[in-house]
């Protein structure tokens, strides 16, 4: 059976619950984007879970932010179709949802009230984007990319070991 997440934001207007087949927290996100919206660390670790069995306790408090997102290359930008879902009361980021992945939703580790297993090792992403102030704790076992690696969440928990069945 998959694990349950529970979860809410700091003021307590929102509560949400999920389930997840991979929920451990070894991702790490130094992207402007997840450092900026959900990183006091200089980073954010999102979690996956099955975007159908997500239920929302105070969704009338929730808001959503789209990044525009700056093609490195051209300099042109394009809104992101990520969905950053945040409590509009308190500002604690909450979920990711991506209409290009339905079928997923990526809870923020910080906003998480359940207990969640320790990583065996952690996966830093997105270090090109890393802040300049931002010095990775990268244990022994740790792996680093500059952009996205290309092992899935799924993956990553089903190699290890350490996926919910």
């Amino acid at each position: 059976m998959p694990a349950i997440l529970k979860g809410s934001c700091r003021c307590g207007s929102v509560r949400f619950s999920v389930e997840s087949h991979t929920p451990v927290a070894y991702q790490l996100c130094y992207c402007s984007i997840c450092r900026k919206t959900a990183g006091g660390g200089g980073y954010a670790i999102n979690l996956g879970a099955d975007a159908r069995t997500l239920t929302i306790e105070g969704a009338e408090s929730i808001s959503v932010f789209r990044a525009e997102i700056e093609d490195d290359e051209t300099g042109a930008c394009r809104t992101s179709t990520g969905e950053r879902n945040f409590c509009r009361g308190c500002g604690s980021a909450l979920w990711l949802f991506d209409p290009e992945w339905p079928e997923l939703v990526h809870p923020f580790a910080s906003a998480i009230d359940s207990a969640l297993p320790v990583p065996p090792e952690r996966v830093h992403i997105m270090l090109a984007s890393k802040a300049s102030w931002v010095v990775p704790n990268v244990g022994e076992r740790d792996v680093e990319f500059d952009t996205y690696p290309d092992q899935s969440i799924e993956d990553w928990h089903r190699t290890r070991g350490v996926w919910v069945d």
